[in-house]
């Protein structure tokens, strides 16, 4: 029997979100006999909330690099890619697969110092509009273009952000390739009607209008924006109620901006949550008011359970939310559009269970976790080759 392949996996932080569940999964399911996974992490902030609950369910024990984090620390940084390197040096795998931008920088770095063969980087979306100012941005971009030349193969989440990533002059697009997020979706698909927790523990009844947002309360997501169309679809449908979930750094300023916009008892916060199937399916609409996405988890996994969705129409979400078809988009920062699909998708039973099981059939295996397996496989096999390496 050949030699498994090593890969080692670097992401900056297993905060909640698609990035962390997707290198979980991966380290977990790329199949064995043929590859052997280790995952390397840095730290979360206090108020990201973590994977870990998921790590340990599936056997996964990341390596932990504390100094690795998301801001720019000099020292932090130096004795970061020093422990990557020597880790590398210690463990000599064939590949180095990086995940997220801090990671892909001091990740690619060490792998080539340390002469890994092969150095892959996934964009799981990019920080290239929306979330700095102008001149770090270019900083940003400038460091990308470098890297690249350094990386054997990027990974996108869709072709949208492939034709993005390659506007923007990071590398062309035969560098690039698409490879959609996979998931463990099954317990979404098991949601066939509501299952009455979250009406019970909110003291609603089943015919109150109820409508979602899965999001962390961070700047990009515009939490702002949803608040701001709830206000309007009281305004229109006085009776309907509201949920957050989620949670960050703008928990408080979001709370009473919701008490500012009158909603009052109308939203409730209620953080993080593990049991989402449950709670999806007690939802007649899933919101999502973010300025950019790469690949939207909380919308794949509502469109699993049948959700209908209204979303902006913003990075990787027009490849999963096909407007009147699978769902309704709108433009970025337009509350009172977003309220409008809510409103419509609200008073009409018919057009939401349409739009829930087109939804449930785009995502399903698309975005299946075993695609995504099969999916890397193939390139690391592709990409060792090249190098003329046997795997």
């Amino acid at each position: 029997m050949s030699r498994r392949t090593k890969v080692l996996r670097i992401i900056t932080r297993l905060n909640i979100g698609g990035p962390a569940i997707h290198t979980i999964l991966l380290t977990e399911q790329l199949d064995p006999a043929r590859f052997e996974s280790l995952l390397v992490a840095g730290s979360t902030t206090p108020t990201e909330g973590d994977m870990l609950h998921l790590a340990r369910r599936k056997h996964v024990a990341p390596h932990a690099v504390a100094e690795l984090g998301r801001e720019l620390n000099a020292r932090d940084d130096l004795v970061a890619l020093q422990k990557l390197y020597q880790l590398m040096r210690r463990e000599r795998p064939q590949i180095v697969h990086t995940h997220m931008a801090k990671a892909g920088t001091l990740g690619r770095l060490a792998a080539r110092l340390a002469r890994v063969p092969v150095v892959v980087h996934t964009y799981h979306g990019h920080v290239f509009h929306s979330y700095f100012s102008r001149p770090k941005t270019a900083l940003f971009l400038a460091i990308e273009r470098v890297l690249a030349r350094a990386t054997d193969r990027l990974v996108v989440v869709g072709e949208q952000q492939r034709r993005e990533i390659a506007a923007y002059r990071i590398a062309p697009l035969h560098k690039l390739v698409a490879i959609p997020l996979g998931l463990e979706l099954e317990p979404f698909l098991a949601v066939q009607g509501p299952s009455g927790h979250l009406r019970a523990e909110l003291g609603l009844g089943a015919a109150t209008p109820l409508v979602g947002i899965v999001a962390r309360l961070v700047p990009i997501k515009a939490h702002e924006d949803f608040l701001a169309a709830a206000a309007r679809v009281r305004a229109a449908l006085p009776e309907a109620r509201f949920v957050v979930l989620g949670d960050g750094e703008r928990r408080q300023e979001l709370e009473a901006l919701a008490k500012q916009l009158g909603l009052g008892a109308a939203v409730r916060f209620l953080g993080w949550r593990q049991d989402l199937p449950d709670l999806y399916a007690d939802l007649d609409v899933v919101a999502l008011s973010s300025l950019n996405e790469g690949s939207p988890v909380a919308l794949i996994e509502a469109m699993a359970a049948g959700r209908a969705v209204a979303a902006t129409n913003v990075g990787g979400v027009g490849e999963v939310v096909k407007d009147e078809v699978t769902g309704l988009t709108v433009p970025p920062r337009s509350p009172e559009r977003l309220a409008e699909a809510m409103v419509r998708l609200l008073r009409d039973p018919a057009l939401r269970a349409r739009l829930g099981t087109a939804a449930r059939i785009e995502v399903y295996p698309r975005h299946s976790v075993r695609r995504l397996c099969a999916d890397v496989a193939n390139l690391y096999v592709e990409t060792l080759a090249a190098r003329g390496i046997l795997c």
